[in-house]
């Protein structure tokens, strides 16, 4: 009993911090999608607005609609391998956008099928010549920390894993902003053109589903607790009370007439 106790007094706070945790995790993740939701209708601001040469997209300016003009700089395209898109795992196409006013946006043109072997370098549809008016949805710089690869030295040439901007920007002959847009539209419009990467929206999932089961669980190991202890002592009333009376009030058996010493006769 005294370990059936102490297993009740660990799994019942462990449960309840279990709940909170969950708790906290779908307030966390209803704040992302409420984020994401509200950028994704904000109106279209200018690049520079919202990112700087040299420094990265706050987050919460992510999935927010950036507007830039310029060339794109196709000698320095990128393949970024291992990207889903409706034919299966494939490469985005990330391209320079040098804007007007100098430094270089980099815009992820879209999503193209990868070539027969996973180191044959495909077939990409060709940038449109000259000035052009692009629209995307910002990102900040992808890391080891947030998406848990990174870019190796086996990779063939003109390809990598993620969209490390400062890395990328040292390799190219003229200022980079931060972070890196994802195409929504441009004009003018080239056909063909990549597929369009699209948004992955956001949910809170289930956590709040799981908090509110840790919490069953620990109304459960209570009423469990109760219900064994109230068996228990209820049990050992029915043993005490079926039990030997006390020997004081016991009426003493008179031994058997042959088992009485004989007198001696004189």
């Amino acid at each position: 009993m005294l370990a059936f106790h102490a297993l009740v007094l660990v799994i019942v706070p462990g449960f309840i911090w279990l709940g909170f945790w969950q708790l906290d995790r779908w307030e966390q993740r209803s704040a992302s999608v409420e984020l994401q939701q509200g950028n994704l209708v904000a109106d279209p601001v200018p690049v520079a607005e919202l990112t700087e040469v040299g420094g990265d997209v706050d987050p919460g300016d992510r999935w927010r609609s950036v507007e830039a003009s310029g060339t794109w700089d196709t000698e320095h395209e990128i393949l970024l391998r291992n990207r889903d898109g409706s034919g299966g795992v494939g490469f985005h196409v990330l391209t320079p956008l040098v804007t007007e006013e100098g430094p270089a946006l980099l815009v992820n043109r879209g999503w193209i099928q990868r070539g027969e072997t996973a180191l044959d370098t495909p077939e990409i549809p060709p940038a449109p010549s000259g000035t052009v008016e692009v629209t995307g949805r910002l990102h900040f710089s992808e890391t080891e920390e947030n998406t848990g690869l990174r870019n190796r030295d086996d990779l063939p040439e003109g390809q990598l894993l993620v969209v490390d901007v400062p890395a990328i920007a040292e390799e190219l002959p003229y200022p980079v902003y931060g972070g890196y847009a994802d195409l929504t539209a441009q004009d003018p419009v080239p056909d063909p053109a990549p597929e369009r990467v699209e948004v992955r929206e956001l949910d809170s999932g289930m956590s709040l589903s799981y908090a509110v089961q840790w919490w069953v669980f620990t109304l459960v190991a209570i009423g469990g607790w109760i219900f064994l202890m109230r068996r228990e002592l209820s049990e050992a009333r029915e043993a005490e009370a079926a039990g030997d009376p006390d020997d004081r009030g016991a009426v003493p058996v008179a031994a058997p007439a042959g088992d009485h010493p004989r007198e001696d006769v004189g």
